[in-house]
């Protein structure tokens, strides 16, 4: 282990590097990160390290459980990390000021400005992330992205304990994306926030924020969310927000889960899209067929050949395609079509809802939408249109907004699990566990020659085909013949009244 002087030198000069400070201000910086440490030794002639800022972070942890300043649980070394890099972070007006003056140069200028200092702040855990295992595989619908997740350390025993421990009447902040984390100290079992910084992103006359999700699953994965604490909606003013943010940020994507249960993310408490700038498989993917809109003839609409039920809307007047938008989702959620399963209410339950996403498509305005539904049956407890119990080996979570793009989010189990499946599929004498071995089976079945050379591709590949089926299962209209009829009786019912 490094001693503390050489760690906090070294700290202090990767922020200059970096141009997190300036050389101006390493006295100061240096004496807060000893402060925080409670030390009161520094050798000048300390010894010279060259470490990245997470690794210098972790051994800084390291010695303050040493000295006996934490005890050493996750939440406890993430909360003293955190003020430390806080003390190399601007105020966040003055992050805002600097976003805006390079917004003028350009609007991606801005954002690669923010995503940058929000790597090097470390409040993007980019170490972590690196332990993701990602890669592409082919499917009938195009190039699927497939992560691993592996970037969430594991909670420790005596975390967990305390996590249970804790007063459960302490709501500040109310929510994980409450504008009041920015700065937050964290407690346990609320995540460290002092070098978190927002940017104010005034949409359609409200106050909303931009940040960037501390554990991105694609380039830039940024979150866009109100000022004020109140649920997820899918309605009119969604689709003139969504608009809005890609005429300010025309090379960023932004969408929303859906705002009910089974078909929606983790949060449906706090209003949020997620957005960045990526291409996924979704936005390349073929569009099938197109069709008219009576009311609204002069925007372009199609279905997207994709394992979910998708209607894509084009037009360069934002205004009339969130005039469109709104008029397909207040159809949608009053359709019911009994023969094809989609019921639009339970007594009064609504089930039909919408997961939007739009982006600028050269100087067009486009829209996706997603056709849901959340109703359960005693065949499907879980949803009807959620991963059925045959995929449940490879994902049984909700299908949100980043799945319904293209980009399997798997469980870490997978990591061992496909290694111990690639053994066997060599002739290797290693257990599959039970809830594999009909996946296995298959790709023996369709396999007769595997190989350590084709192996990895083999089983990336069974495993994408896998995921395009965990959509089919979410898609309200399945691709095959019946289901595109249903489909287009939807359709027809949109020129109808």
């Amino acid at each position: 282990m490094s001693n503390i002087s050489s760690l906090v030198n070294a700290l202090v000069n990767k922020a200059i590097e970096k141009d997190l400070i300036q050389t101006r201000d390493r006295i100061y910086t240096r004496n807060q990160v000893l402060g925080l440490l409670n030390e009161a030794n520094y050798q000048e002639d300390a010894e010279l390290l060259n470490l990245d800022i997470p690794d210098m972070l972790e051994e800084l942890a390291d010695q303050a459980v040493k000295k006996g300043l934490i005890e050493g649980l996750l939440d406890e070394r993430e909360q003293l990390t955190a003020k430390i890099m806080d003390v190399f972070m601007s105020k966040p007006s003055e992050v805002n000021q600097i976003f805006y003056l390079k917004y003028q140069e350009s609007p991606e200028k801005a954002t690669d400005y923010f995503y940058q200092l929000s790597k090097d702040s470390n409040y993007i855990q980019t170490k972590r992330i690196a332990h993701n295992i990602h890669f592409k595989s082919s499917s009938d619908y195009g190039d699927l992205d497939i992560t691993i997740n592996l970037s969430k350390p594991e909670k420790d025993p005596e975390q967990i304990k305390r996590e249970k421990e804790m007063k459960k009447d302490v709501a500040y902040p109310k929510c994980l994306l409450c504008a009041e984390n920015e700065g937050y100290v964290g407690r346990i079992g609320h995540p460290a926030r002092s070098n978190h910084r927002i940017i104010e992103v005034p949409l359609e006359g409200e106050d909303w924020f931009l940040q960037y999700s501390p554990y991105v699953y694609y380039n830039e994965h940024s979150i866009l969310f109100a000022k004020e604490h109140r649920p997820m909606k899918i309605n009119r003013d969604l689709f003139s927000r969504l608009t809005a943010f890609v005429e300010k940020f025309p090379h960023y994507f932004i969408g929303s889960n859906a705002d009910l249960p089974i078909v929606g993310g983790s949060i449906l408490s706090h209003d949020h899209y997620q957005g960045g700038h990526y291409t996924f498989a979704m936005t390349n993917a073929e569009e099938e067929f197109s069709f008219t809109l009576n009311a609204f003839s002069d925007v372009e609409a199609v279905v997207v050949k994709w394992p979910l039920s998708v209607i894509r809307l084009r037009h360069a007047d934002r205004n009339k395609l969130v005039d469109a938008s709104d008029y397909i989702l207040q159809k949608w959620r009053e359709y019911s079509d009994p023969d094809a399963d989609i019921l639009a209410y339970t007594d009064d339950t609504p089930h039909n809802t919408i997961t939007p996403i739009a982006r600028r498509r050269g100087e067009l305005f486009e829209i996706d939408l997603v056709l849901r539904n959340n109703r359960t049956t005693e065949e499907h407890p879980m949803g009807l249109f959620h991963p059925h119990e045959d995929v449940h080996h490879i994902k049984k979570e909700n299908i949100g907004l980043i799945e319904v793009m293209g980009l399997a989010v798997l469980p870490p189990r997978l990591k061992d699990e496909l290694e111990s499946i690639k053994n066997h599929l060599l002739n290797e004498q290693v257990t599959v566990a039970d809830y594999h071995q009909d996946w296995v089976q298959s790709i023996k079945d369709k396999h007769s020659n595997i190989t350590q050379d084709n192996v990895n591709k083999i089983v990336e590949d069974a495993l994408g085909q896998k995921f395009a089926r965990v959509l089919e299962d979410a898609g309200v209209y399945k691709t095959d013949q019946i289901g595109r009829d249903a489909l287009k009786r939807f359709l027809s019912h949109l020129n109808v009244g």
